[in-house]
């Protein structure tokens, strides 16, 4: 019969093999899937995998996807190593979203470049939201996960309230919606007749600041040294407190822009629809990509794909919108799953 057996120390190979076989054992539900739904198993995996990809227009679509999805979770993955667990990512998108978009509207008719100022105040606005967990957790330790929860939902009612009251636009034949943007509060775009913009420079240089921080410098060091072993971090001197606080504040103003690019990029103007789940699907990525920018780099791309695939899957296949969903989760349990190996091997011992 089949026994796990303790490794004498934790496998390096599977740390990086198990998503990638996490993603193999995904695919192959997913075509099982596809066959119980009565599809054609290569055609949705073509959806999935070949049509977000196929060509120029394709790939844009795709790094436009995947521009928030590693922004959050870049500042996800210095948390959690900081066993910091900020679960409402989502709320922080949104008041970014509403923080540039409220600066977005009040510059409306200004002659000069106002996307740079609309990024900020998008990027204060999610940091601001996050530091109202940190305050509750450093003075009266309340729980983050529970915390930073909750305050999603209150983000999207004021987005609601927003959008459907006094940010209205008095011309949208009264649909829940603002204005338009000016021209000058939009994110310009890498390429003419494409969506991809500006964010995703911002994004990839992201990524490397993370690497640097966590890997080159000491204060990453102390993140790090605090989340993997506490009294050890107080032993040395780190600060807990400042640890927490940076976790959250570098989560919520890295959340805050991804909100801020969202509604100054693709969209440009605020909806109630500018909650899509990035700030939930962002904690997949960054433990997919085990919370290294190099591996959250391309595990953006991967739920990026999975977004695109959802789409095309409903208008192609007539598949519902949850499939989206439906992949994301067969990721992480998957990924669950198979990070047993890299405690664990698996032995055949007679009975």
């Amino acid at each position: 019969m089949l026994q796990l057996e303790r490794r004498p120390q934790p496998s390096v190979h599977w740390r990086w093999g198990s998503p990638l076989l996490a993603l193999a054992i995904t695919v192959g539900v997913g075509m099982v899937l596809f066959a119980a739904l009565g599809k054609d198993p290569l055609a949705g995996l073509r959806v999935f995998f070949w049509e977000p990809v196929r060509d120029l227009r394709a790939l844009s679509e795709l790094l436009l996807k995947a521009t928030p999805l590693l922004l959050i979770a870049l500042g996800l993955a210095i948390g959690f190593r900081s066993n910091v667990w900020n679960i409402g990512a989502e709320g922080q998108f949104v008041l970014g979203a509403v923080c540039a978009s409220g600066v977005a509207l009040a510059l409306q008719g200004a002659a000069w470049a106002t996307w740079p100022v609309v990024l900020l105040a998008g990027t204060l606005g999610g940091l601001a939201w996050a530091c109202i967990t940190a305050w509750l957790r450093d003075r009266f330790n309340a729980n983050e996960i529970l915390v930073s929860l909750m305050l999603v939902y209150v983000a999207v009612q004021l987005l609601h309230y927003l959008v459907y009251g006094p940010w209205k636009d008095p011309l949208g034949f009264n649909f829940p919606q603002t204005q338009r943007f000016d021209a000058a509060a939009q994110v310009p775009r890498l390429v003419p007749g494409l969506r991809v913009h500006l964010g995703l420079v911002l994004a990839l240089l992201a990524a490397l600041a993370t690497w640097v921080f966590l890997f080159r410098t000491r204060a990453g060091f102390a993140q790090q040294v605090g989340g993997l072993a506490p009294l050890a971090a107080r032993y040395a001197g780190f600060s807990a407190r400042a640890a927490l606080w940076l976790a959250m504040g570098v989560t919520g103003a890295l959340a805050g822009l991804a909100g801020a690019l969202e509604v100054a990029g693709p969209v440009g103007q605020l909806t109630p629809h500018v909650p899509v789940g990035y700030g939930f699907a962002a904690i997949i990525v960054a433990f997919v990509g085990r919370l290294h920018p190099a591996g959250i780099v391309g595990a953006a791309l991967l739920m990026s794909m999975f977004y695109l695939g959802g789409e095309l899957a409903q208008s192609r296949l007539g598949l519902p919108k949850s499939i989206t969903g439906v992949f994301q989760g067969l990721l992480l349990f998957a990924l669950l799953g198979c990070d047993t190996l890299i405690q664990y091997r698996i032995r055949w011992r007679r009975a």
